[in-house]
């Protein structure tokens, strides 16, 4: 309200009203971690904050682009296929900054940071082959792997049981007696398959195929007893 004062005489005159406006400090909530495998899809980051009255934009920064994730962006983040070409799970930090906008000037808030983690495909090297005789034991086929970090079990199968062993089974494969009563040699193919796990997020891999081959006990048939007289053939 102003008041024009001359020959103490006060004149007052028409107020005029303004506004001090304070916006909230920009605020983020902080997302979800994630736990993906090599190929899987990384599910769609919304952004949301509990701030309202104004608009809440984001920008953020990956600091593993190779991922499939760009290194920096704006927004939400949509779903993408996980990369992950080595043998050991990579951890992507992503860190988001809000920024409040209701009215010049803009105000950024604290960061999150959460991480998307992607796991490498399970892989198992390919144990070798194994040829043994009937009746006698088979060496144990410890099962390795190249990855790291996480935990890789394997399941495997084997198509001919008669060798005397079982048709499917879950870790390492001990030594067994091999079995062959019969007069070829029998081939029986085992299946391998990885489970690299890390995370709670279990990534199957590619399998690999060996072979115990159990060659039957040598035989010869008995000759013909012979009779001959001296000098004779």
């Amino acid at each position: 309200t102003p008041r024009f004062s001359y020959g103490t005489v006060n004149c007052d005159g028409p107020s005029e009203s303004f506004t001090i406006t304070v916006n909230p400090t920009a605020q983020v909530n902080d997302p979800a971690d994630q736990v993906v495998c090599n190929g899987g899809t990384v599910s769609a980051v919304t952004f949301t904050t509990g701030n309202t009255g104004g608009v809440t934009t984001y920008s953020w920064t990956n600091d593993q682009p190779g991922i499939g994730l760009a290194g920096s962006g704006s927004g939400n983040i949509g779903s993408f296929s996980a990369v992950n070409l080595t043998a050991t799970p990579i951890v992507a930090t992503i860190e988001v900054t809000p920024s409040y906008d209701n009215g010049v000037p803009a105000c950024i808030g604290p960061s999150q940071t959460f991480t998307i983690t992607v796991n490498p495909t399970g892989q198992v090297n390919d144990p070798s082959d194994q040829v043994v005789c009937h009746g006698s034991p088979t060496a144990t086929v410890e099962f390795t792997t190249s990855n790291t970090i996480g935990t890789t079990t394997y399941s495997w199968t084997n198509d001919n049981p008669g060798i005397g062993l079982g048709g499917s089974g879950n870790g390492n494969i001990p030594f067994f007696t091999a079995v062959n009563t019969g007069s070829s040699p029998v081939v029986a193919t085992i299946t391998v398959t990885p489970h690299f796990t890390n995370g709670s997020v279990t990534c199957d891999g590619p399998s690999e195929s060996f072979t115990i081959t159990v060659n039957p006990r040598a035989q010869v048939n008995d000759p013909s007893d012979q009779v001959v007289c001296n000098g004779e053939a």
